[in-house]
């Protein structure tokens, strides 16, 4: 493969060497980084990053419940996908799911008390870990400009999940 110019845009290419090498940063720093969080926490605390998530989810929502579709939403998951980590929970005694009295078909996931002990000790492990894996690797001024960059990129995906994670962090 020929060396190509920075800027410049190959033939057999549809992003210019920086553009390539932009995204695969952010690729592969994030594929890293969240394959480092899930070993720390399923090795201190024997819970996926995934199951964190939906711990972190419920944890924030009011009553500490959401419907199972928007948990799936709020995780960024498949319908089927998020059925099955939760029944994994479920087993655990983290969460536990019950009917939507407002629609027959519908299903709520709640945090138990367990999992809600749970996902107070393995926070502690979280963000540990993305302070020194994330946070101590910027600056104050570049962490200012990745969260700027973030914002837009997700602004611009208008994706209905990408809008439900950021409802129910906020």
């Amino acid at each position: 493969m020929q060396n190509i110019p920075n800027g410049m845009i190959s033939p057999d290419r549809t992003l210019t060497s920086s553009q390539d090498r932009a995204w695969r940063g952010f690729l592969d720093s994030g594929t890293v980084l969240t394959e480092v969080l899930n070993r720390e926490l399923q090795a201190r605390h024997d819970l996926s990053l995934s199951q964190f998530r939906v711990l972190e989810l419920l944890i924030a929502a009011p009553d500490n419940c959401l419907r199972m579709s928007d948990l799936a939403d709020g995780v960024l998951s498949s319908r089927s996908k998020l059925t099955h980590q939760v029944g994994r929970m479920e087993q655990l005694g983290l969460v536990h799911r019950s009917a939507c009295d407002s629609d027959a078909r519908g299903v709520i996931a709640h945090l138990t008390d367990r999992g809600a002990r749970w996902f107070e000790k393995a926070q502690v492990t979280y963000a540990d870990a993305i302070r020194r894996h994330f946070i101590e690797a910027l600056s104050g001024d570049q962490l200012k400009i990745l969260e700027s960059i973030f914002e837009q990129v997700t602004g611009a995906l208008e994706r209905p999940a990408v809008h439900a994670v950021r409802q129910l962090a906020s």
